[in-house]
């Protein structure tokens, strides 16, 4: 008989591939300001987000793996100051903040941008209603 116990539901690391992991260090560092764990040189760089660990890596285990990550949607407050900051940092835009839902008491704001590896990544904010 299985055992139906099993519920997943703490996200302790994500790994995001790079193909250039001083490059993609410096950007999620120095251009997107998140929190640099340690680095393993030339293999892999370690980030806090908030308690869920982001590992950047070269892409291993064949051309399978070699692929742009899933969509990483980071939470702001201000989705407009934050994009006007990226893009004074030369990030790649590819939507701009916009409306994705009236929730009742907020509004689900969101933008995407590519980073440094060519992985698109995202922003989003729940705003107050008016």
């Amino acid at each position: 008989m299985a055992d139906n116990s099993l519920s997943l539901s703490r996200i302790g690391q994500i790994a995001v591939h790079a193909r250039d992991i001083d490059r993609a260090t410096a950007f999620y560092r120095d251009t997107l300001g998140m929190k640099h764990l340690f680095s393993v040189p030339g293999k892999m760089s370690f980030f806090d987000c908030g308690g869920v660990r982001l590992m950047l890596s070269l892409p291993e285990g064949g051309p399978e793996f070699d692929h742009p990550a899933s969509v990483l949607y980071y939470k702001v407050d201000d989705i407009q100051q934050a994009f006007e900051t990226l893009e004074q940092r030369g990030v790649t835009i590819v939507a701009k903040p916009h409306l994705i839902a009236k929730m009742g008491s907020y509004d689900l704001w969101m933008g995407f941008f590519k980073d440094s590896e060519d992985n698109v990544l995202s922003l989003m904010s729940e705003v107050p209603a008016s």
